[in-house]
């Protein structure tokens, strides 16, 4: 179990929360010594798929790309944690196929909590008609028919998903109880 690479493919609007999520996240498994990568959809659209756009077929080549790293790392022992919207069931699905260890969670939160977010003025720009096809006000957000877990950000504490995901690791084995013991206030 130790070195058992999986990957966490969060999933989510802009804003819901996935970034956050994974920060947390990576802390509490580099406390323990695990190997963490994270890839960010901001992130990796700066570098892996730069030049991509927002149609359909460009954001399953983004999929697509993420998920490839996440195998690779996955399969080297590594736990890799992905923060992309990924807004489409069929590209999440073929991830989940490629990368075998995954663990999908859904980072659901109200669209109107998430506006009130936007630290980074997506969506004024979205109601100013400067970007268009933007996930969720004018192109579709699949939900995710079966994941393995769903954080609701506008209800829950950081810590109190921290928890829940934590115990969703152990109880899927990839993770032992002693990763539930460091108290959550040390994030």
């Amino acid at each position: 179990m130790a070195n058992t690479g999986f990957t966490i493919w969060f999933t989510g609007l802009s804003g819901a929360g996935k970034s956050t999520l994974s920060d947390a996240l990576e802390k509490r498994l580099r406390q323990h010594g695990r190997n963490v990568e994270i890839l960010d959809g901001d992130i990796v659209r700066t570098h892996l798929s730069k030049g991509l756009g927002f149609s359909r077929e460009d954001r399953d080549t983004n999929i697509k790309r993420i998920a490839f790293v996440c195998g690779l790392l996955t399969r080297n022992g590594v736990v890799c944690i992905s923060a992309a919207i990924s807004p489409y069931r069929e590209a999440r699905e073929w991830a989940r196929q490629e990368i075998g260890n995954f663990v999908e969670i859904y980072v659901k939160c109200p669209i109107e909590v998430c506006r009130d977010r936007d630290v980074k003025g997506l969506y004024k720009l979205v109601d100013e008609g400067k970007i268009k096809n933007f996930t969720g006000v004018d192109d579709p957000y699949e939900e995710p028919e079966h994941p393995e877990l769903i954080i609701e950000t506008n209800t829950e504490t950081i810590e109190e998903s921290m928890q829940r995901i934590l115990h969703k690791l152990v109880e899927l084995e990839y993770l032992d109880a002693s990763y539930l013991e460091t108290p959550i206030s040390t994030l």
